[in-house]
């Protein structure tokens, strides 16, 4: 194992901690050249080719594989805000003009986050140069005002200041405006190519297709009437049959598409170039070529085709030997990356994968065309032209409204006004919400909007989801790190051990105030910070020597047992990082105020973790570390990573943040160069995150709302090279978040009550996951946060305090969100522990140097303990023995034969533990009657309810779906077979 990981590279290393960041895998820009048949150039185009991952090592056949990263990237139910948190309730919008005199529109709306009793401020700037949105927390002692929120999204200088609009019709405008952000329903080409054919004419002249092309029809959707036809028609006559009598249509998560096929669009004989068809087609941007033909045959290239407008092509190939498609995707050059990454080989053996893999993709590629400067452009100038209209419309009411009123897009808290003001106010609003409420009903009617995209979409298994790890965590969490599947958490009681489904172990005492550690298995080490101050030291201890006293049961540790651990040049330190891939050295830069401190221990092949080296060593390996050199900064630092070099000799790195600025470090040296200039006026600097994409290191730069990606390129005469690169790029989350992890192609980002899931290598946005009063705990491997399990309910005092102001920080009476209480008044908020596998996120198994360092479980305590409502379908929290349990007495029931009381054999026994987690509800709850079982999450106003029935009809499901949350998924056990079958 120590060799293994000492031969090891860097990016080897993080990869089989964060998975695999590598760009090549979205494929590689070609110049590709078509020619006519006399071998003369006709067109010429430069494309990425994206037709999977040829270098990379694969221990699986076609149509087996497993993906994690097929995803729809922003979606419409995360990013179409107005519509979904604004339209139709009470909410302020603003009109005024920064310092340039472009005019601007902010819409701000108290709302409850998914209906999980937490209220947010929902922030939407729309400016020229498009629209920006953030989420504020809201406290009921705090208040926010309009200069707060556009401060925070860097607008703070203005020639006209903000201005409320009251006019209702204002919504109407404003949903305008967010329907630039483009179309939620697609029109893709589906074009029919036989085998030798190599010219667009001769592709859009074939009047029918083969069998295997009108399967493929088949599979991407429906075949429609297009007479009469009342649905999403992209561009097609449903009147008078002038585009044909028929077409491909289908709805994938909530999205309606219509495919123009060659072969069903009117042919014409006398015209060879098929105008009619390449009207529709040419004017997609998204284009399927169906290919006839074997691999070896001339292969279809985008310049065959002569069209401005299409920018990206899907080649799809089909073998009839394995019953597979083979797909290959060609972007123009300007296109951005999308996902998902085409899998090695791009074969595809499950229909059913391929057709939604195909129809992700396409979405995706459609949407980072709109990016393109061909698209941004034309959309920035229509964006431009509509607010500036608005802008003029709108001034000259405002000067007509009373300044009293207006006075109020500043103010905090409205002054109080008179009976009669109050009842025209409350009249005005009652008018909001109706003329918002029909257009909201008016757009989902239209079909303009993805209204069921929120049900359909969460069917899945998504890699985010959690599963419990410790109930009824009663300790505030200071800072933690996986031990092997145990997790070593530092806590106001001391620090303690946890494995899932034992008791916790304490291993040192609480005089031990442990700050920040790291749990380094393969080097047999501990590493923490410990107390604060000029007290504040680091501590090392062996892994082996802590696991020995938790085995023998030693009194636990405290503060003075620790003395001979201390790396006594330390006193005084605030922070300390450690490089992460130790194979040949472990490096550890340790900030005491403005000075940086540079340790090392060095590795000895001879050391391995072996019994014999085990003993041999002393309890302490104080004695193995080194002081190498002292590194002056001008000011301390706040954050803190080192970034290894590509040779690891006079090339490493230290990232340190501190005033505005990030700046790289020479460790040798000790010279400072520039990496990143913050232009804000106040900076909340959250991370930087060594990464190696392909082996070359780069950082992820978070501060305020923005993530920045930088490359940092090999030493160069002495400096790094850090200036701007094409590979260089950022995006901004919606939330501030406190902490940022990688784990590849993921990059998730923990707020106080959200986890915001985007794509490293484009920063689109996946989900976003509402976890109430959400912290943390670590991410070295697998993902571990605390969250809360169950919700006090509200006061009354609080209900009247939300409602006695009407300020954007507090809404009236029509605005306030409404939170269901707990079903136990004044419960006392309990919290858990949870994991999210790294596996499940990076797609592959994740190695554990070592097991549990707690002995091996004799009997396995199933909780079944509320997990955070990620709209996920979790796993039952019954074993499976339990489930066979449950099964046999329904199955007894259901025959009669329970009317006497059961013996008390050992299935018995088990029921009976069974009946103990039902009696607690804090435990969960599993409730029986003669045809239904359902498993509860003691989650109450967030839980997600498991039905386990033995009734397929679909009547009794929808009674028994009733009292779940819409359109929560949801397991039925067959109860005479046994066999566990998910429903959609």
């Amino acid at each position: 194992l120590m060799k293994r990981f000492c031969s090891s590279s860097v990016s080897e290393d993080l990869g089989g901690r964060r998975g695999e960041f590598s760009r090549k895998h979205y494929g590689s820009v070609e110049l590709l050249i078509s020619s006519d048949a006399d071998g003369a150039i006709q067109r010429a185009g430069r494309f990425r080719v994206e037709n999977g991952s040829s270098g990379e090592n694969t221990d699986y056949t076609p149509g087996t594989w497993h993906r994690t990263d097929v995803h729809l990237e922003n979606p419409e139910y995360h990013t179409r805000w107005y519509f979904k948190y604004f339209l139709g309730k009470v909410h302020q919008n603003y009109i005024g003009t920064d310092a340039e005199k472009n005019p601007f529109f902010l819409s701000v709306v108290l709302s409850d986050q998914n209906n999980q009793r937490i209220p947010q401020y929902h922030s939407i700037l729309w400016r020229k140069t498009g629209t920006q949105k953030i989420c504020l927390p809201y406290s009921p002692t705090k208040t926010v005002s309009v200069k707060s929120i556009l401060s925070a999204m860097s607008l703070d200088k203005f020639e006209k200041s903000p201005r409320e609009i009251f006019h209702p019709e204002i919504q109407k405008d404003l949903l305008v405006l967010e329907e630039q952000e483009g179309s939620v329903n697609f029109k893709f080409g589906v074009l029919y190519a036989k085998d030798g054919q190599l010219t667009d004419d001769e592709m859009f002249s074939n009047e029918t297709g083969s069998e295997s092309f009108q399967r493929f029809l088949h599979l991407l959707g429906d075949t429609v009437t297009l007479k009469g036809w009342s649905g999403y028609r992209g561009g097609l006559d449903t009147k008078n049959d002038t585009t044909g009598t028929c077409s491909i249509y289908t709805v994938f998560q909530g999205h309606e598409i219509m495919f123009h096929v060659s072969t069903m669009l009117p042919y014409s004989r006398e015209n060879k170039q098929q105008v009619e068809r390449k009207r529709h087609i040419g004017n997609d941007i998204v284009t399927i070529i169906f290919q006839e033909g074997e691999e070896s045959s001339p292969a279809f290239k985008p310049s065959m085709i002569r069209s401005h407008f299409t920018h990206i092509f899907a080649l799809v190939r089909y073998n009839k030997q394995n019953d597979s498609y083979r797909l290959k995707i060609f972007s123009e050059e300007s296109v951005p990356l999308f996902g998902p990454p085409l899998p090695s080989p791009p074969v595809f053996t499950n229909h059913q994968e391929f057709r939604d893999f195909v129809l992700v993709k396409l979405i995706n590629g459609e949407k980072a065309t709109l990016e393109t400067p061909t698209f941004s452009q034309k959309r920035q100038r229509t964006l431009d032209m509509l607010i500036r209209s608005l802008y003029q419309d709108m001034m000259p009411d405002l000067h007509k409204v009373n300044n009293m009123l207006n006075r109020r897009s500043f103010s905090d808290v409205l002054p109080e006004s008179p009976k009669s003001t109050r009842k025209k106010e409350e009249a005005r609003q009652a008018e909001f919400v109706r003329l918002g409420q029909a257009l909201k009903l008016k757009t989902t009617v239209k079909g303009d909007t993805t209204a069921n995209l929120a049900t359909t979409s969460f069917c899945k298994k998504e890699p985010w989801e959690s599963q419990s790890f410790c109930s009824n965590f009663p300790h505030e969490v200071v800072c933690a790190d996986s031990w092997g599947q145990s997790l070593l958490v530092s806590t106001d009681a001391g620090v303690l051990l946890i494995d899932d489904g034992q008791p916790s172990v304490q291993v040192f005492d609480k005089t031990l105030q442990v700050k920040q550690m790291n749990v380094l298995e393969a080097l047999d080490l501990l590493i923490t910070r410990t107390d604060k101050g000029k007290d504040s030291r680091l501590l090392v201890f062996r892994l082996s020597a802590v696991q020995k006293d938790i085995q023998t049961k030693k009194p636990i540790r405290s503060k003075y047992d620790c003395r001979e651990n201390k790396l006594e040049r330390t006193k005084g330190c605030h922070l300390y990082a450690i490089n992460t891939h130790h194979g040949s050295e472990l490096r550890i830069v340790v900030a005491i105020r403005n000075k940086l401190l540079l340790v090392t221990k060095k590795y000895n092949p001879h050391d391995a973790l072996t019994s014999t080296s085990l003993l041999s060593s002393p309890e302490s390996p104080v004695e193995e570390f080194q002081y190498i050199r002292e590194i002056c900064l001008s000011d301390p630092p706040v954050i803190m990573t080192l970034v290894d070099g590509p040779t690891g000799d006079s090339d490493n790195m230290i990232c340190v943040a501190y005033r505005h600025q990030f700046d790289l470090i020479n460790e040798s040296t000790g010279e400072s160069y520039r990496l990143h200039h913050v232009e804000a006026n106040r900076v909340n600097f959250v991370a930087a995150v060594d990464v190696y994409e392909d082996g070359e290191a780069g950082l992820l730069l978070c501060y305020n709302y923005v993530c920045q990606y930088r490359k940092v390129y090999p030493f160069s005469g002495g400096s790094p090279l850090v200036q701007p690169s094409a590979y260089d790029f950022h995006f901004s989350w919606n939330q501030v978040p406190y902490a940022v992890v990688c784990a590849f192609p993921y990059v998730l980002a923990f707020t106080t009550d959200s986890i915001e899931i985007r794509l490293v290598v484009n920063g689109n946005l996946v989900h976003t996951a509402v976890v109430p009063e959400l912290q943390l705990v670590a991410s070295r491997t697998d993902i571990y946060f605390k969250a809360t399990a169950a919700v006090s309910g509200s006061s009354d005092s609080s209900s009247k305090e939300m409602s006695s102001k009407s300020s954007p920080q507090t809404p009236t009476g029509y605005e306030k969100p409404v939170c269901p209480l707990s079903s136990l008044e004044g419960e006392v908020p309990c919290k858990n522990l949870y994991k999210i596998p790294l596996s499940n996120l990076v797609g592959r198994s994740i190695e554990r140097p070592l097991k549990s360092p707690l002995a091996p479980k004799v009997i396995t305590t199933t909780t079944s303990s509320g997990i955070p409502s990620l709209p996920v379908t979790h796993s039952l929290s019954l074993s499976r023995m339990e489930i066979k349990e449950i099964a046999s007495r329904t199955r007894k029931e259901l025959l009669g034969l329970l009317d006497e009381p059961m013996c008390k054999t050992e299935s018995a026994q088990k029921q009976e533990e069974v009946s103990r987690r039902q009696s607690d509800p804090k435990q969960g709850a599993v409730r029986s009657t003669s045809s239904d079982r359902i498993i509860s999450s003691s989650f109450e106003g967030y839980s997600e309810r498991r039905h386990l029935s033995t009734s397929s009809d679909p009547d009794t499901l929808a009674n028994r779906e009733e009292g779940s949350p819409s359109g929560c998924p949801f397991q039925l056990i067959s109860l005479f077979d046994e066999d566990i079958i998910d429903l959609k």
